[in-house]
């Protein structure tokens, strides 16, 4: 009896012990979730803040007069005068190819000379599109200029630029008669008398200088401003008539840098090619253009005569007319590479047909700077040689067949991969309508959207300089 007694004394004392557990943890359940506020889990509301903020770049458009943008492309389209530097002109051929009434938004010209140029027509496009079909657009336009992160200048400065080159008129370097100064003057004026400018010192601006030569007369003055070009070639020239570097043309260095501005690519004038489509190819190596070139573009014409007569390799002299169109479209498809030598500047548009050809690029140009690049990596597509290489008898045909048929498919399959990134197209003739997403516009609006705290810090610093004191010129070229 004293055994079982015992036993149920235990039996009673574990009873209780698990009795009081329950209720214990009864009143803990109760106490947590009856008495503890409901909250999101904490990183879900700040993860998504951050990543709105993150993807778009808040842009206010410039009150321009029409006359300096798609009015200006009207005047283009109205003119019968062709291009004096063309034979062959495909926009002025007949006057039945002009608009027989104004049109809001006229086509770029087709004009190879100027198309490869049209960054400027496609990005004002994205901004011109409704709101409501931009929900691919990295860039978001504010209508409130004090909203905005920066202030877009739609100025199509190059077009202005080459419709005075075009003219034949000779007067593009000069004030008097020349249309494309009295343009550029228009825009500094009204650009300068806002408040916008005013605040910022214009370090806040968007420009479009596709071509080398575009702004000409008034590069000083809108140094400060985030440029979008194509390569700084055209800015650390010296003009042709200084002496020593002593002439007060001289374009300084401090003007253009990688902290502020943004290298685009040119428009690429050949047709894509798709990995499917490409074939076996039979030539080794392939350039068409201009043997003679200035300053930089020399070393072109030393490749040239190490090259021309080397068995695989094609050296064509070349326009970018009708049939030059066709001869490139069929020597960058059959070519294993496509040479890249630097021109006028350090960069040409031959460079993204051959990405858009599959043809691997050989980049002979030690001062070049490239669209992207952090975005892109180009070495894992492209072929980089230094211009002492290069220029070494025999050696470049023989580095350039020593690479294996491996690495040479990898290269076309990742150029593939990035063809779209340098695609201005949108698909509508008149520019207007929703962009590619992973496109050209939108990787243009990413990198300038990373020069936004370096803008800030430049406003600011000029914001608190003292009265007549200047800040010392200083080289930040890269």
């Amino acid at each position: 009896m004293a055994i079982k007694g015992s036993t149920a004394t235990k039996t009673a004392k574990s009873l209780f012990l698990t009795f009081t557990v329950l209720l214990s943890l009864s009143f803990f359940i109760f106490f947590f979730f009856f008495t503890s506020p409901v909250t999101e889990p904490t990183n879900s509301l700040p993860q998504t803040s951050f990543l709105s903020s993150q993807n778009s770049i808040k842009v206010y458009v410039a009150n321009l007069p029409r006359s300096l943008n798609y009015g200006l492309l009207q005047q283009y389209w109205d003119s019968d005068h062709p291009d004096s530097r063309i034979p062959s002109d495909p926009d002025h051929q007949i006057s039945t190819a002009h608009f027989s009434k104004p049109t809001k938004y006229p086509p770029y010209p087709e004009n190879p000379l100027i198309k490869q140029y049209s960054a400027e027509y496609w990005i004002m496009g994205d901004l011109e599109t409704p709101q409501g079909m931009r929900t691919a657009s990295f860039a978001k336009r504010a209508f409130d200029v004090n909203e905005a992160d920066v202030v877009f200048v739609p100025f199509f400065a190059t077009l202005s630029a080459e419709m005075e080159l075009g003219s034949g008129s000779g007067a593009f370097k000069k004030k008097a008669g020349n249309g494309d100064y009295l343009r550029q003057k228009k825009v500094l004026d009204f650009v300068r008398n806002t408040d916008a400018w005013k605040r910022s010192g214009g370090r806040d601006h968007v420009f479009v200088l596709t071509d080398p030569v575009a702004m000409w007369h008034f590069r000083e003055e809108i140094a400060p401003a985030v440029l979008l070009v194509v390569d700084f070639g055209g800015w650390y020239r010296l003009d042709t008539k200084s002496s020593g570097g002593t002439s007060s043309d001289t374009i300084r260095h401090t003007q253009v840098s990688l902290l502020k501005d943004v290298i685009v690519p040119y428009t690429h004038l050949l047709p894509r090619l798709q990995l499917s489509e490409n074939q076996k190819r039979h030539t080794l190596l392939y350039f068409k253009g201009a043997k003679h070139r200035h300053r930089g573009g020399l070393v072109r014409e030393k490749l040239w005569d190490l090259l021309v007569n080397e068995p695989g390799v094609i050296m064509e002299e070349g326009f970018p007319n009708a049939t030059g169109r066709e001869q490139s479209i069929k020597g960058m498809r059959s070519s294993e590479f496509c040479l890249h030598p630097a021109g006028d500047t350090p960069t040409s548009c031959r460079l993204f047909d051959a990405i858009e050809s599959l043809c691997i690029p050989v980049i002979v140009s030690d001062n070049v700077e490239l669209p992207f690049e952090g975005m892109v990596d180009y070495s894992t597509f492209s072929v980089f040689v230094a211009v002492s290489d290069a220029l070494r008898p025999n050696w470049l045909v023989s580095h350039l067949r020593s690479i294996s048929e491996k690495l040479k498919n990898e290269f076309r399959q990742t150029m593939a991969k990035v063809q779209p990134v340098f695609v201005y197209d949108n698909g509508h003739p008149d520019g207007i309508g929703p962009i590619p997403p992973d496109g050209a516009v939108n990787h243009i609006w990413r990198k300038v959207h990373q020069k936004l705290p370096a803008i800030k810090e430049a406003i600011v610093r000029e914001k608190r300089k003292p009265a007549n004191t200047s800040i010392p010129l200083r080289c930040h070229c890269t």
